[in-house]
């Protein structure tokens, strides 16, 4: 299948970072799986990811064990920590967490890191079909600043590409649907050369296409450099416009900036990323102490404001807390089939105007209607005059956040509190 045709439209799912970090176990990942079947299928929620480090055996938070032993093949590749997923014992990998996820009808994907371990590179083990070795692809001076894990692999050399072939055939053979590949967007070793990670991303485009099955490929942590969209809409399906994404205003109103500039590069197959939904009960195993374990620190406006600007810009959808502990306005969020049908088949989002604290965001459907979101970036309410704003008139109007038909007649005005947003189709 081509590319573009994996994600014809922006993946929606769940991912174990937001809650679990770097030490998710299997029974968290097939309980969310669970939990998303009975509750989110029918609304389009498909993928469960497993994030960062499952092949780390005393994985435990957030934080990282710095040169910690993994759990690693004769060839150069990572397994995951059979204390945390048993089923993967006898050499099984992820295949049968995978196969219970198909089960439920959903699709399983997992995190990787650029590159290859530096455990590989020191032992100088294998790697599959090629006579190099680790240490030989392995480059010395691309290594990440955040996690001691990987050497970046040198394109140069032979037996980089054969690397990531070896990988990818691996993972198909467990059945994987979506891989998210981190340290990638913005990894930068040579100083005259900002996007040197492209020859990874390259590498890995191309191992997925030899591997025989079809993989979404999400590139992450951001900010992607805008400069390389082209390159990004080339060999990926969706790349971070962003760092981690947290539960707080500030990170959330820096947003509206990014997606403003990343627009233009929305289109099938080609999904720029605004970061996991930080929604629910996140940081239960969190590196803070003082912070972990927490409901989300953003306020139900908030909550919908970010769920209106991912909705209308067409972000990819990834859920960060712990479903089952979701609470009915959480759910809410997640199911309200109005909203989720503008991200499923709107096009052509842009921020149509931006005046002191209210940005103003269009898009339109094949069927002639157009989507209007009004936010209010600032800290007290303000009124948004229906009649102040053309593209109101002549049109019925249907808010979709209450899914309730508005007369701007009876009511002229709507007040945004702090924060907020509204959302409204116009037909």
């Amino acid at each position: 299948m081509e590319k573009n045709q994996r994600a014809l439209t922006p993946p929606m799912g769940w991912n174990s970072w937001d809650c679990y970090g770097a030490s998710v176990t299997e029974e968290e990942l097939l309980g969310n799986a669970e939990y998303m079947a009975k509750n989110l299928k029918q609304f389009g929620w498909e993928y469960i990811v497993c994030d960062i480090q499952w092949y780390e055996p005393t994985a435990e938070s957030t934080d990282y064990h710095k040169f910690t032993p993994l759990v690693m093949d004769e060839y150069s590749r990572l397994l995951p920590a059979v204390n945390r997923f048993p089923s993967a014992e006898g050499g099984r990998g992820f295949g049968p967490i995978a196969d219970k996820v198909h089960a439920l009808g959903l699709k399983f994907g997992i995190h990787i890191m650029r590159g290859i371990p530096r455990q590989a590179a020191h032992q100088n083990t294998r790697i599959l079909g090629t006579t190099a070795t680790a240490r030989e692809i392995a480059h010395p001076y691309s290594i990440c600043s955040w996690n001691t894990d990987m050497y970046g692999v040198d394109a140069a050399v032979p037996g980089a590409q054969e690397y990531y072939n070896s990988l990818f055939e691996l993972y198909a053979s467990w059945k994987i649907d979506f891989v998210k590949v981190d340290d990638i967007c913005v990894t930068e070793f040579k100083p005259h050369d900002p996007y040197s990670a492209k020859s990874e991303i390259e590498m890995i485009a191309s191992a997925i296409e030899k591997c025989g099955r079809d993989i979404v490929l999400s590139l992450s942590p951001g900010p992607a450099v805008l400069e390389q969209a082209e390159h990004l809409r080339t060999y990926a399906n969706m790349w971070r416009m962003t760092g981690d994404l947290w539960d707080n205003w500030p990170s959330l109103k820096a947003m509206f900036d990014r997606c403003r500039k990343w627009a233009p590069y929305v289109s099938e197959g080609c999904w720029p990323d605004c970061d996991m939904l930080p929604l629910g009960h996140i940081a239960i195993r969190y590196g803070d102490k003082a912070t972990a374990n927490r409901m989300t620190y953003l306020t139900k406006d908030e909550q919908r404001t970010m769920m209106t600007l991912w909705a209308i810009f067409r972000s990819p959808l990834m859920m960060g807390g712990e479903m089952r502990d979701n609470d009915a306005y959480t759910l809410s969020l997640l199911t309200n089939e109005e909203v989720l049908a503008v991200h499923r088949n709107s096009h052509g989002a842009k921020e149509a105007a931006a005046s002191g604290d209210l940005i103003i965001w269009e898009s339109k459907d094949d069927a002639g209607n157009t989507y209007l979101a009004a936010f209010n970036t600032g800290d007290v309410k303000m009124m948004f005059a229906h009649a102040a704003y053309g593209v109101f008139k002549g049109k019925k109007i249907r808010d979709l956040w209450e899914k309730a038909e508005v007369d701007p007649q009876a009511v002229p005005s709507a007040s945004i509190p702090p924060h907020g947003a509204i959302f409204y189709k116009l037909s």
